[in-house]
């Protein structure tokens, strides 16, 4: 960021395409690509980057650039991890083991769309299905309780 300006000060498109090393369309293009990314537009559609929008673009080249991901593979980080995993991504105060988990959603969920859709399950499916949610659901209702009793007998 410029010497001059504060950490908080608004950036020209030109400001954050030199800070991001990417050229200005480049920008324009993710704007495009990412609805999360809005900056502001004043008179003749100037654009002026607020510090979370750099942040927001910082993530998005990260992923791009250094991590690999695709176009599409950033748009499912946006929905599965929200637009703070991926500001964070790009201050680098994300959990790398976060990042990880994420890659590996995106990656088999690309695997999912290239295999096709899934096949339907067949009724003993759906009832042996059924039959291990009602055990999920007691095991659970059975942690809780416990949780429950520690809880009052520590108070």
């Amino acid at each position: 960021m410029s010497g001059q300006k504060s950490p908080d000060a608004f950036r020209t498109i030109s400001e954050v395409a030199t800070e991001l090393d990417v050229p200005q369309h480049v920008l324009r293009f993710w704007e495009s690509k990412f609805n999360q990314i809005r900056p502001l537009k004043r008179g003749g559609g100037r654009r002026y980057y607020r510090p979370e929008d750099v942040d927001l673009l910082r993530g998005v080249r990260t992923l791009l650039y250094n991590d690999g991901y695709t176009i599409k593979g950033v748009q499912k980080v946006f929905r599965e991890q929200g637009v703070k995993f991926v500001s964070e991504t790009g201050r680098g105060t994300v959990d790398t083991s976060l990042a990880e988990l994420a890659r590996e959603a995106v990656e088999r969920g690309e695997q999912e769309e290239r295999e096709g859709p899934a096949k339907p399950v067949s009724a003993s499916g759906r009832k042996r299905l059924e039959v291990l949610l009602e055990d999920l659901i007691s095991l659970k209702d059975e942690i809780d309780e416990t949780l429950w009793e520690s809880e009052d007998e520590e108070s």
